[in-house]
C-alpha cells in the first residue's frame, strides 16, 4: 500500500483532533505494554490463527481497571479507539465499535496510525478499489462500487497504471502466509474504512474548521520556526480576528443565560405543561385553537410574552394588531389638537408612528416573500413611505435616506434593512413604552384566557395513541393528484375537428 502525503495547503495544513489523536497514542502505547497491558495471543479464526489478538471484553477490563471508570464507560472509549483507526476488528469491518464479547480485535500497526499520515490521496483509494475488485472478481460493496466508477471516470487517463499497481499488490499479497495475508487485508480494510468511511456513517476523521495558526504546536517550537512572510501574515490575520472578537465576561454571560431561562421557563414546552392540553399527546386541538395567529381574545401566557421584548410582541401577529390598535388610539385626531405649535417637530416624528409600524410590516414582507415580486415591492414602499408627497411618509434620517435610495439602484431583499433598524428603534424607544403602560394594553390583559389544565388519564391517552393514524406524505399525495389529472385527461372525449383545425393554422 503506497501512501503519500498531500501538499499542505490552508485547508489541511493544520488539524485540530492532532492534540486528540496524541493522547488515544498514549493510551495504545500502555496497552500495549507486555507487562501492565491488554494480554494477547493467538486466536484461530475460522481456519486461520491470527496472532497477537486480544478481545473485546479484555479491552473494556482493562480500559475500566486503568482509569477506574465504569463498563459503559470503558465501552465508549473503546469504540473511540476502533472509530479512530487505533484498534481494528478481525470480523465485523462494517461497524467500527467495540463489542464487550469474545470478538477478535488487535492494534493497528503504527504505519496506519492517523496521527502519521496526512489525509490521503484518492490515488491511493483507487489503487485499494481496483485491488479489492480483482481479488472479489467484480463484486464490491454497493458505496464501494459507486466510488470506484466515479474513480474510474475522473482518473482514465492514468487508470492503466492505477491497474497495474493493484495487481502489483495483489501479487507481492499472494506470496504471503495465509495469517500475514489475512492480518493485513484487516489493517488496510480499517484504514480505509476510517479514511474513507460508507454513506451514512459519522466520521471519526472529521477535521472541522480550516485554521491558519497550529493550535497543538509548542510555544518554543512556534517561536523558533522560520520568520518567513508566509508566518508574519498569519501572526498579523490571528490578532486582526483576535481584536474584532467580542468579548463579554463569563460572569455576565452567565447571569444573561440565568435571566433568559428564568424569563422563558413557563413558555418553554418541554420545562412546563401546554395550557389545557399538549395536542400532540392528547389530540385535543384546543391548544391550537386558543393560538390561532389571529384570535379574538389571545391567552394570557401568549400577552405576558409581549412584555419581554419588542421582537416578541412585533413576531406575533396578533400582538402586531393590538400594538396598531394602540396607535390609532393615541395618535388620532383629538391627540394632534391637543399639541402645541413650538412641538411640531417633535409631533411630525410622532403622529406617523402608526406609518412606521406599516412601513416595518412591509420591509417584512419584501424580505420573505417571492423573487419575482421583490422589484414591485420596492418600488411600491419607496413611493408610499419615503418619497417626497408620499401619502404616508415617515421620517428618517438623511444619512439612511441616502443608503437606501442608492440601494433601489439595484433592489435586493435586504435593500430597505438601513431603514427599518432606524424605524424598528423608533419605535422600540418611543411608543413600545408607553404601549405597555396604555390602556389598550391593560385591557387586552385583563380579558385574556387563563385555560385550566385538561387532565387525561392514562387508560384515555394509551387509546389516542392506539387510535392516531400517520398522515400521508405530502410526495404521495402530489402523485395521487398527478395521477388523478391524468385520468381525468384520458376520460375527457376530445373533438377531432378541433385538433385538426388547429394542425391546418399551424400549416
Amino acid at each position: 500500500m503506497t501512501i503519500r502525503n498531500t501538499l499542505r495547503d490552508h485547508g489541511q495544513r493544520y488539524r485540530p483532533r492532532m492534540a486528540c489523536l496524541k493522547k488515544a497514542e498514549k493510551v495504545l502505547l500502555e496497552m500495549q505494554d507486555p507487562k501492565s497491558g491488554v494480554k494477547s495471543q493467538p486466536q484461530r479464526l475460522v481456519i486461520t490463527t491470527i496472532p497477537h489478538a486480544i478481545t473485546g471484553e479484555d479491552i473494556v477490563a482493562w480500559l475500566a481497571d486503568r482509569f477506574q471508570i465504569d463498563t459503559r464507560e470503558a465501552r465508549c472509549l473503546g469504540s473511540m479507539l476502533v472509530a479512530l483507526g487505533f484498534v481494528y476488528p478481525l470480523q465485523d469491518h462494517k461497524r467500527l465499535l467495540l463489542k464487550p464479547d469474545a470478538s477478535l480485535y488487535r492494534f493497528q500497526t503504527p504505519y496506519f496510525w492517523p496521527a502519521q499520515q496526512w489525509p490521503v490521496e484518492d490515488t491511493d483509494y483507487a489503487i485499494y478499489l481496483a485491488k479489492r475488485n480483482i481479488r472479489k472478481k467484480g463484486i464490491l460493496e454497493m458505496h464501494e462500487q459507486e466510488q470506484y466508477n466515479r474513480l474510474h471516470k475522473w482518473m482514465n487517463h492514468k487508470w492503466d497504471f492505477i491497474v497495474m499497481q493493484a495487481k502489483e499488490q495483489y501479487r507481492a499479497a499472494k506470496e504471503r502466509k495465509k495469517p500475514d495475508r489475512v492480518v493485513f487485508d484487516c489493517q488496510e480494510r480499517a484504514y480505509w474504512v476510517v479514511h474513507r468511511p460508507p454513506p451514512g456513517t459519522v466520521s471519526a476523521m472529521d477535521y472541522g474548521l480550516d485554521r491558519r495558526i497550529d493550535p497543538n504546536a509548542d510555544e518554543c517550537f512556534f517561536f523558533s520556526q522560520a520568520k518567513t512572510p508566509d508566518y508574519y501574515e498569519r501572526i498579523m490575520i490571528f490578532t486582526q480576528h483576535s481584536i474584532m472578537r467580542p468579548r463579554v465576561k463569563s460572569s455576565v454571560s452567565i447571569g444573561a443565560l440565568v435571566k433568559y431561562s428564568a424569563t422563558y421557563n413557563n413558555h418553554d414546552p418541554f420545562l412546563s405543561k401546554c395550557l389545557p392540553s399538549n395536542p400532540w399527546h392528547t389530540d385535543d386541538i384546543t391548544y391550537w385553537t386558543l393560538n390561532m395567529p389571529n384570535v379574538e381574545t389571545p391567552t394570557k401566557m401568549r400577552v405576558e410574552r409581549w412584555t419581554f421584548s419588542f421582537g416578541e410582541l412585533l413576531s406575533d401577529p396578533r400582538g402586531r394588531d393590538d400594538f396598531r390598535r394602540f396607535l390609532k388610539k393615541e395618535f388620532s385626531g383629538t391627540t394632534m389638537m391637543m399639541i402645541p405649535e413650538d412641538m411640531w417637530d417633535y409631533k411630525m416624528i410622532a403622529f406617523f408612528t402608526g406609518e412606521n409600524l406599516a412601513f416595518w410590516e412591509g420591509c417584512e414582507d419584501l424580505k420573505w416573500g417571492t423573487a419575482a415580486t421583490m422589484q414591485e415591492k420596492a418600488e411600491q414602499i419607496y413611493k408610499t413611505f419615503l418619497a417626497r408627497g408620499a401619502p404616508r411618509w415617515i421620517n428618517i434620517d438623511g444619512k439612511t435616506m441616502e443608503i437606501t435610495v442608492n440601494g433601489l439602484k439595484h433592489p435586493h431583499r435586504y435593500v430597505m434593512d438601513a431603514a427599518q433598524t432606524h424605524i424598528y428603534m423608533l419605535m422600540k424607544k418611543d411608543s413600545y413604552g408607553r404601549y405597555m403602560k396604555s390602556q389598550v394594553f391593560k385591557d387586552t390583559l385583563k380579558k385574556a384566557n387563563c385555560p385550566e389544565e385538561h387532565k387525561f388519564t392514562d387508560a384515555q391517552l394509551e387509546q389516542n395513541a392506539k387510535s392516531r393514524r400517520p398522515s400521508l406524505s405530502p410526495i404521495v399525495l402530489r402523485q395521487q393528484e398527478l395521477e388523478e389529472r391524468a385520468k381525468m385527461a384520458t376520460n375527457t372525449p376530445v373533438d377531432i375537428t378541433q385538433v385538426m383545425s388547429k394542425l391546418s393554422r399551424q400549416k
